[in-house]
Formats: structure tokens, C-alpha cells, sequence
């Protein structure tokens, strides 16, 4: 068996895409040498790696044994390129981090501007995605390190404590709701100003109504939390944002704000990773400053064991 980093890194790309036309320009081959690749694999063993169909290629259960350790053995390649660059002046390394959309916008942008001027030959691939997502991306390797909510499964992971971040129901002043303790299903019979539409938070909060029964009914979205607040201020519904967002508002006094009676809504954001002590140094230089940063302890909690975090 000779399978080479190219032909890992082709097969995954097929993987992600759907099929071999767009995994072969992905990788900067042509569909033949591309084709030859996989056919090539897959003698050597005299196994399938791909089920080809009309509407592409879906791997066999050959194949998703081999996408699960191709992803190790290429992220293992990088981290080793990664460390060794390290010794070699002017040779970048990145970190790969997940991010709910609160974390995104609300906590990480000076910790990570700190952090590059800090570390001048480091990069950072950012990107939001819903908790479950992430959790899923890390179990598989595909990112170092993500920032969650508390209420998704972590089994298999080890977490950090990051950030307290409660949800917070923000109204127009005079609302019906803003009487006394309100629950999500209670604001579910008014209109609200939502998120864009792919934002993690947005998803969340169409999840936990679809588990209620019900559907949000967003008559607009706003990009971001400050555009929701200022809408949500002249009337166009309720709104749903952290409260580090609404308290770091500067005319907040023009809504009215309840927290939510729901366990979910009391959420808290936690540093997330495989294992914590198998993090290449770059990636541990970033999870040292985000620690610091929360001016937490550096306890970790694993739960490998399936423990509840």
C-alpha cells in the first residue's frame, strides 16, 4: 500500500465536494490524474473506496475508514511542518479556530488582535459554526480548537471554562412582556428581528422553537447583534442577544430586557479541543492567551468518560 499526501489530501477533497471533477481542481489536478489516483488506491488493496453514482460519489464503509485516518495523518503532517517552521525566520503556522457567533463578535476580537501582534508568524483560520458543528469538526481533527455552548455533548472532548453567557430577551419599551420572568415559548406568539439566516445563533435559536413546536416568526434579520438591538429599539419585534452584547450597547436604555427561564438560555461558553495536552505549541500558545484572556483557572475538565460537563 502507497498512499502519498497528495493522494490523502485528493480523496479527502473528493469527500468533501461530492465528486471527483471538483476534488481533482480543489487539488490542482486534472480529472484524469485525479481518476488515476483513486484507481491506483484502490488496487493496491483491491478495495472501494467510492460508491460512484449519477449525482457523484459517496464513500463505502472502506472508504470512511480511511477519510477517519486520512484526516489524522494529514493534520499530523501539518503540525509537524508547523513546529519544525518554527526554528525558520519568517515561516508562518496557523491555528484553526471554530467559534459560536457570541464569541465571534463579542469576546475575541481584542484577544485575538493581542494575540497576533504577539505572535507575528502565526495566522489564524476563524470561523462561526453552531456548537454541534464544531464539536463534530474537532472529534474529526479538522479544526484545534473551538469555543462553545455548555448545552451541547462533549463526550470524547476535554473543555476549558471560557465565558458566563446568558441569553437575554430584549424587547421594545411598554412590550406585554416585559411584566415579569418570561420563557422562549411565551415570546414565540410575537414577531421577532432575527440573525442572518446561517449565523450559529440564529440556527440555535430556530432549533430549541422546532423542539417547542413551534417556528420564530422573524419578520427581518439583522446583520449582527448591534443592528437587531436598534431595530428591536423602534418597534419591529422581540429580539434575542447575549447579555454582554446588550450591556456593551451604548443606548440600551432604549429597550426593556428579561432572561429567559429556560436552562439553555443560561448558558455557558466553553474552550474545547481532543486533548489539550496533544496541541501543537502554536495552537497552545493561542488556548494559553484565550485562558488568560478569561482571567479563569486552567482547569480542565475531560470527558472522555462520558461525564456531563
Amino acid at each position: 500500500m502507497h498512499f502519498d499526501l497528495i493522494d490523502l489530501r485528493l480523496y479527502l477533497h473528493i469527500l468533501d465536494t461530492g465528486n471527483i471533477t471538483a476534488g481533482a481542481a480543489r487539488s490542482h489536478l486534472s480529472l484524469a490524474a485525479a481518476s488515476a489516483r483513486i484507481r491506483a488506491m484502490e488496487a493496491s488493496l483491491g478495495i472501494a473506496f467510492l460508491q460512484r453514482g449519477r449525482r457523484g460519489v459517496t464513500p463505502t464503509a472502506a472508504g470512511n475508514a480511511l477519510a477517519r485516518h486520512a484526516r489524522l495523518l494529514l493534520q499530523q503532517a501539518e503540525r509537524l511542518q508547523q513546529e519544525l517552521t518554527e526554528y525558520a525566520n519568517g515561516v508562518k503556522g496557523q491555528v484553526r479556530l471554530l467559534c459560536n457567533t457570541t464569541a465571534l463578535s463579542e469576546y475575541l476580537p481584542e484577544l485575538l488582535a493581542d494575540f497576533l501582534c504577539a505572535h507575528p508568524n502565526l495566522d489564524i483560520d476563524l470561523q462561526e459554526l453552531p456548537s454541534l458543528r464544531i464539536t463534530h469538526a474537532l472529534r474529526q481533527g479538522a479544526a484545534d480548537l473551538g469555543i462553545i455552548s455548555d448545552a451541547v455533548d462533549t463526550h470524547g472532548l476535554q473543555t476549558r471554562a471560557f465565558r458566563d453567557d446568558p441569553l437575554v430577551l430584549i424587547m421594545p419599551i411598554g412590550h406585554p412582556l416585559t411584566a415579569g420572568p418570561v420563557s422562549f415559548i411565551d415570546s414565540l406568539f410575537h414577531d421577532y428581528v432575527g440573525l442572518a439566516a446561517n449565523s450559529a445563533l440564529a440556527v440555535y435559536l430556530e432549533e430549541q422553537a422546532l423542539h417547542a413546536g413551534f417556528r420564530l416568526q422573524t419578520r427581518v434579520r439583522a446583520d449582527g447583534f448591534d443592528g437587531v438591538m436598534r431595530m428591536v429599539a423602534r418597534g419591529a419585534g422581540l429580539g434575542i442577544v447575549p447579555r454582554a452584547a446588550l450591556l456593551r450597547w451604548p443606548h440600551a436604555e432604549q429597550l426593556q430586557a428579561q432572561p429567559l427561564t429556560e436552562d439553555w438560555a443560561c448558558r455557558k461558553l466553553l474552550l474545547c479541543t481532543r486533548s489539550f495536552e496533544q496541541l501543537p505549541g502554536y495552537a497552545t500558545a493561542l488556548l494559553d492567551a484565550l485562558t488568560v484572556g478569561a482571567g479563569l483557572p486552567v482547569k480542565v475538565v475531560n470527558d472522555n468518560a462520558g461525564l456531563q460537563v
